[in-house]
């Protein structure tokens, strides 16, 4: 069972998420103000208002957490528990008209993520974790897949216009490698509904080689607590400020770690 003050807090932080996922839904189909962030990144409208909308409801459940978020950045003391929030991880797909995108916010004590939850409305994912208790997907216990060879897997791997170009030509060496190795490479580029499709085993393994914190820090516990790795390259246990994150099942992990470094 979870610690007596996290189920409350789950299910208000849930309720939360998804009035930020409606919120989007919604402004999805208007005409919304993109503004260029960096390269060709961008940011919206949307972004804005959920992140509005979910500071401000966190603050009021825990005004004495910290918060960080995707836009607005840190605030709060280092040493409080904090929320980490994506309000819209995946802007670029949901800027053209696509479904793969998500709300994800993670909650830490004492750095260790003991709440977890990445809403992917139109994806329909609604993942929930809480430390040592809940790891489920659409409240159905979340499982990674039984794929046991590279051969049979189907990889996702993010690839993004703020890559510099030797990032760029790295992630396009693993994905020409996977390419001959896998069944399907796919780039979707929402990192929050990527690992959590890992712990629910649509997806045998995403592989983030820039990883940012507040698109993973929700899902990155889950697809751990459902039995599947989550790792550097190197293959060390990648932390939540790590830039690299390789998620799988488990049971693929050192075919594919040893895939992307032959790349």
């Amino acid at each position: 069972m979870p610690e007596p003050h996290l189920s409350p807090l789950l299910d208000q932080a849930d309720a939360l998420a998804r009035e930020a996922a409606a919120l989007l839904v919604r402004m999805q189909g208007e005409q919304l103000a993109v503004t260029r962030k960096e390269l060709r990144d961008v940011v919206t409208a949307a972004d804005l208002a959920s992140e509005r909308l979910v500071i401000t409801g966190l603050r009021h459940l825990t005004p004495q957490a910290a918060i960080l978020s995707e836009e607005a950045g840190f605030s709060g003391s280092a040493k409080a528990p904090r929320w980490i929030i994506d309000p819209l991880d995946g802007t670029v797909n949901f800027a053209s008209g696509l479904p793969w995108f998500s709300v994800t916010m993670a909650y830490q004590e004492e750095g260790r993520t003991v709440l977890g939850l990445t809403h992917a409305p139109l994806a329909g994912l609604v993942a929930r974790y809480a430390e040592g208790a809940i790891a489920t997907i659409n409240d159905h216990r979340a499982m990674v897949s039984e794929t046991k060879s590279l051969a049979d897997a189907v990889v996702s791997i993010c690839l993004t216009s703020h890559y510099s170009p030797e990032e760029s030509e790295r992630t396009c060496a693993v994905i020409r490698r996977l390419s001959g190795l896998c069944r399907g490479v796919r780039v979707i580029v929402s990192g929050g509904l990527e690992m959590s499709l890992v712990a629910a085993g649509k997806l045998d393994a995403f592989i983030g080689l820039k990883a940012d914190i507040v698109s993973h820090a929700a899902a990155l516990p889950l697809v751990r607590a459902v039995g599947g790795k989550v790792t550097t390259v190197a293959g060390v246990d990648s932390r939540d400020d790590d830039l690299e994150k390789v998620a799988s099942n488990g049971l693929i992990h050192h075919e594919l770690l040893d895939a992307i470094r032959s790349a």
